[in-house]
């Protein structure tokens, strides 16, 4: 399960070094273009993981899985023959839904394989393969785009998703059904929101923040996601209740996992660029030069929930965000003449605060969820996981060709305006980790249980719920 993770994550950090290559190639896209090539996929794989876990429960996590890994791979193989930009995106699109249809089915296998007493240490392990993915991206990447074009860095995905399905299909074990509705028109507005919010600002640079285009986008974001929460109010069985945002702990766990990622995919699309094109690197060597970062996180993650349980989910979760924040503030200080080790020793300092925060929170958002509805759960912290990496790339990548293409403008070298531009990022990406970790630290206190471990209050039941259930009740009785 965490081998499945860690593949589909991967995708998301390893087109970061591709992005070079996608630039000089005969696409010729332009800044906007080249964040919608990262975008898609993430976008899509946040959207449609909460309906994904729901068709887990619904369908079977491993038949579901199954047809997650056959998605995913012939997304890749389209993606390594697409003719042209359009194809291209749309094959992103494809292997972002099989992405989506995979990552919750993994969990949801998982802990109903794992012993009750070693579901913590099992989930600390799942967070793990999903930060290490990142990395795993860079490397395996690195080793691909130094000897090959673009297209083999998806090429090298197809035998990947077919072994993985070979394993799976012969391992993993059934997991019993539970009772799901799906929800298309919640979904629907979801994705839709979340796409008309990354266009305003993926878009604005080359249109104007005040163009019509770009102020519609925005407003139509707010009203689609205005819908989607009224939705959620009124219908039986919502892709999400937003009730259950009145439990703290998993309030707090939801946003502290969308802002980890935020920070950590802001590094990942500036660290492949800034290294290229400011450090002079090759793609291996970018690609190695962060793969230090996943054993320093891999070592921290061992501890994060034993100290989480020893000084609290809060506290954790707290210095966890803090150094990632700590860690984009240095590596806004680097620039062409900074050693490697002392570049090194930043992203340490943010992979730390990485493997001390995710694990944390996402057992915060887990535990918060009733036992059936753990496809749910997954989906839940999947997407703000998604999310979070989707608006870090969008955000940073556009405040990175803005103050790029001023710099340059202005008459600054190639180089220092790059350089300039990375440190304005990092500094902006940073502030907001703080700000957000402050609210995630009040959310996680307000959820503590008394005696310091146990579930919350059980979260709120959506209209008719509460009849569905006593129904389900009777009938195992009888």
């Amino acid at each position: 399960m965490c081998a499945c993770v860690l593949v589909a994550q991967s995708l998301v950090a390893a087109m970061n070094l591709a992005i070079p290559k996608i630039a000089a190639s005969a696409l010729h896209p332009t800044p906007s273009q080249l964040l919608w090539i990262v975008d898609t996929y993430v976008l899509v794989f946040a959207g449609l993981l909460i309906p994904a876990g729901a068709l887990g429960d619904r369908y079977g996590r491993k038949g579901i899985l199954l047809t997650g890994l056959g998605v995913f791979g012939a997304g890749a193989l389209l993606s390594a023959l697409a003719p042209g930009l359009p194809i291209l995106l749309v094959a992103r699109a494809v292997s972002g839904a099989g992405a989506a249809l995979l990552v919750p089915a993994t969990m949801s296998v998982l802990l109903h394989a794992t012993p009750p007493e070693q579901k913590a240490s099992a989930v600390a392990a799942w967070s793990a393969a999903l930060a290490v993915g990142g990395m795993a991206g860079n490397a395996g990447g690195a080793l691909i785009l130094q000897y090959l074009p673009w297209q083999g860095l998806f090429w090298g995905y197809v035998p990947l998703a077919l072994v993985l399905f070979g394993w799976v299909a012969r391992s993993a074990p059934r997991v019993p059904r539970q009772t799901a509705t799906l929800d298309l028109p919640g979904s629907a507005l979801l994705v839709l929101a979340s796409a008309a919010l990354l266009f305003g600002i993926i878009e604005g640079p080359a249109l104007g923040w005040a163009s019509p285009p770009v102020v519609a986008a925005f407003a139509l974001a707010l009203a689609l996601f205005a819908g989607f929460v009224r939705h959620g109010l009124r219908a039986a069985h919502p892709v999400l209740d937003p009730r259950l945002f009145r439990l703290p702990r998993l309030r707090g766990g939801s946003i502290g996992i969308a802002v980890a990622f935020f920070g950590l995919f802001a590094l990942f699309y500036v660290n492949a660029q800034f290294l290229q094109y400011v450090k002079g690197y090759s793609p291996l060597q970018t690609g190695f030069a962060i793969v230090p970062m996943a054993l320093g996180m891999m070592a921290v993650t061992r501890y994060g929930m034993s100290l989480a349980r020893r000084i609290g989910e809060a506290t954790t979760a707290g210095v966890g965000l803090a150094l990632i924040a700590a860690g984009l503030l240095l590596l806004s200080t680097a620039d062409a003449g900074t050693p490697y080790a002392l570049y090194l020793t930043f992203l340490l300092v943010l992979s730390t605060g990485a493997g001390l925060a995710m694990p944390t929170l996402s057992h915060a958002v887990v535990a918060s969820v009733p036992a059936h509805r753990s496809g749910m759960g997954s989906g839940l912290q999947g997407a703000a996981r998604e999310l979070g990496a989707s608006l870090g790339i969008a955000v940073v990548g556009t405040v990175l060709s803005v103050r790029f293409a001023s710099g340059t403008g202005h008459g600054a070298g190639t180089a220092g305006a790059f350089t300039d531009a990375a440190a304005f990022g990092y500094r902006m990406a940073a502030g907001v980790v703080l700000v957000a970790g402050a609210v995630v630290m009040s959310a996680l206190r307000a959820g503590a249980h008394p005696t310091g471990a146990g579930p919350a209050t059980p979260p709120p039941q959506p209209p008719g719920a509460r009849s569905a259930a006593s129904s389900e009740a009777g009938t195992r009785r009888t």
